[in-house]
């Protein structure tokens, strides 16, 4: 039975909520620790500089200082670069490939049929800028350098993108991570095989074996992360003493770890190990706690919450330190920026790069007659093809390995610049989109690809309980409990989101979260006998009103105030006549992944992140744009 009628909170709040608890995916948080990241990355390269420039015989030295790791007859000793370059950013790599694991498992490439257009923009990314660095160099002594131009510094380029590309939508961010996890693979594997010299078969089978082990441990169902710990350990070791750098495991490891949302069953056993700890507090019991705690997070979430900081706050700006000092002379300068080896990688990235992303994005569009098409618009796209510019890491990385001597300050100064160029480039890119009239400006933003659809169950005017015009362009579906504290301080939210807009409905759907909230289902049975009576609403609100008095008495109670039959009421209670219909509710919340409350769909997509007004409202003005263009 569709609910049309409205009580007393269709007006207008009477009073504001102050709260925005924040529920980040780890995207939105992988994006936030970047911005930051960006900023210390920038002032680590500044200070490299000032360093090289100061006393370049200190910063050399300093660097190449030796240091040993010793066990027994056993050592493994490197210089201070080499040990940051090939030891500490494997964790880097680690990061993103659980990054582009959880995006594989949960974001827009769970169709895979999605996947086949940024695979393909990656490859373009690179084929290009590679093409015109040979094509500058062609029979030049620099020519084997054409590695350096090829690879997209993920973390500076999504941080950067962040500071400069605040009107491009959240989902370029997930599409251009795709991308260029594809070319840190492909340069990874260009690292292993290309510049890696005097290769050990004998190791590398090892190590190739070591990862074989880690796919039938995974296989077995092996979830504890220090088994894995000492699996990759050993692979990287075999892999560094094959001679081939060892930073493809970080990658390799990261792409094998699992990504999935929590399940309710696991929050359910979580909540009862944490009861018995707090009726039981014995050592025992809080160990248990622990992991049952940990065990609803996904391994991928987990490891992502643990390394993501130290990664992009201390290594990839120690990275910087070590690699991006280059002595600068006006003559040098000069020299640098005439030299093949500095244009090439220039041309090839702020040029290249683009030009890669973007054509390959339209031919695969065209080919598949648009079957497959960018999940933003072809300006959005085309923003992050330039922000793609930024090679700092993997382009630094391989630099050393190609290049010595004058040559390798020449490809240092190639990668800086063309980092900044881009950042110019992006900016740009954005002002000009700015300045197109309001239709054409989203379609270029947003794009015309239907969105990934995270609700399982649509919506049914004839069976869900809806507020808002029936015909509205935007849909608001809220999965919650009346008993959750949360969904108590979001009811506010949600009475001032439909008070301030007239295109959009609301929709209720029940889950009581019974293993903390021991009223709510016994709340949600009572909103549906209101239901039956075509007084959901009515019911719905005094609930909210009343969070902390939901015994049946009191339920009872709201009956008689909203006047209902009070013994019709009682009877429907009694009978559980509303059981059926919230278990449905229930079990479509599990098809859609929902484990907690409050848990908001908009236009059929998950909402991410805060669900304040504000972010509420934004996400509002983005699906009725979408919904404008008939994406």
């Amino acid at each position: 039975m569709t609910e049309r009628r409205e009580g007393p909170a269709a007006g207008p709040l009477s009073d504001r909520t102050a709260w925005a608890r924040s529920l980040q995916t780890p995207l939105r948080e992988f994006l936030r620790t970047e911005t930051g990241g960006a900023v210390v990355l920038l002032a680590a390269t500044i200070a490299a500089l000032v360093w090289a420039n100061v006393s370049e015989s200190s910063y050399e030295g300093f660097w190449g200082t030796e240091a040993s790791l010793r066990a027994g007859r056993h050592a493994l000793s490197m210089d201070l670069r080499t040990w940051i370059n090939s030891g500490l950013m494997t964790l880097f790599f680690f990061v993103v490939g659980l990054e582009a694991r959880r995006e594989f498992d949960m974001g827009e490439l769970r169709e895979r049929r999605r996947l086949a257009l940024p695979l393909a923009a990656g490859i373009g990314g690179m084929v290009v800028p590679v093409a015109i660095y040979l094509a500058i160099n062609a029979g030049g002594p620099a020519l084997h350098g054409w590695g350096t131009a090829m690879s997209t510094d993920t973390a500076f380029a999504l941080g950067v993108l962040t500071l400069v590309g605040k009107r491009f939508p959240g989902r370029l961010h997930a599409y251009l991570l795709t991308v260029t996890v594809v070319d840190d693979l492909v340069a990874l594997l260009v690292i292993a095989t290309v510049y890696s010299e005097d290769v050990s078969a004998g190791p590398l089978l090892a190590a190739v074996g070591v990862l074989g082990v880690v796919l039938l441990v995974r296989a077995a169902g092996v979830a504890r992360m220090p088994v894995y710990a000492v699996l990759g350990a050993a692979a990287w070791l075999a892999l560094n003493s094959s001679g081939v750098e060892p930073i493809v495991v970080g990658l390799a490891m990261g792409l094998l770890t699992y990504a999935y949302p929590a399940a309710r069953t696991d929050l359910e056993r979580a909540s009862e190990v944490f009861r018995l700890f707090r009726e039981q507090p014995t050592p025992e019991l809080a160990r248990s706690a622990r992991v049952g705690v940990a065990a609803a997070i996904s391994p991928n979430e987990r490891l992502q919450q643990l390394y993501h900081p130290w990664t992009s706050y201390v290594i990839v700006p120690l990275f910087a330190l070590a690699n991006a000092g280059i002595p600068v002379s006006g003559g040098f300068l000069r020299h640098a920026f005439t030299s093949p080896v500095t244009l090439g990688i220039v041309v090839g990235y702020v040029v290249g790069k683009p030009v890669g992303i973007l054509g390959l994005s339209w031919l695969v569009t065209v080919v598949s007659r648009g079957r497959l098409r960018p999940p933003v618009g072809w300006a959005a796209v085309g923003g992050g093809g330039a922000i793609a510019g930024i090679g700092f890491t993997a382009a630094l990385l391989i630099a050393t390995l190609a290049f010595t001597g004058d040559r390798l300050a020449e490809a240092k100064v190639g990668i800086l610049s063309a980092a900044l160029l881009a950042s110019v480039l992006t900016w740009l890119v954005v002002r000009v989109t700015a300045l197109l009239p309001a239709r054409p400006r989203v379609v270029a933003l947003l794009g015309t690809a239907q969105s990934v659809i995270d609700l399982a169950a649509p919506v049914d005017a004839e069976r869900d309980h809806v507020r808002g015009p029936e015909r509205a362009p935007v849909t608001v579906v809220e999965y919650g409990d009346f008993e959750c504290p949360y969904c108590g301080q979001a009811e506010p939210v949600i009475r001032e989101l439909l008070a301030g807009q007239g295109d959009v409905r609301y929709v209720w759907r029940h889950l009581p979260l019974t293993d903390v909230h021991p009223q709510a289902h016994l709340a949600a049975q009572a909103a549906e006998a209101a239901a039956a009576q075509d007084a959901f609403w009515e019911m719905h609100d005094l609930l909210f009103r009343h969070q902390d008095a939901l015994q049946a008495k009191d339920l009872v109670r709201y009956a008689g105030e909203i006047g209902l039959d009070v013994a019709r009421f009682r009877d429907d209670m009694r009978r559980s006549a509303g059981t059926a219909r919230i278990a449905e509710d229930v079990d479509s919340a599990d098809l859609s992944g929902v484990s907690g409350t409050p848990t908001f769909f908009v236009n059929g997509r998950r909402h991410h992140g805060a669900y304040d007004l504000e972010s509420l409202q934004h996400a509002v003005r983005i699906a009725r744009k979408r919904a404008a263009i008939g994406a």
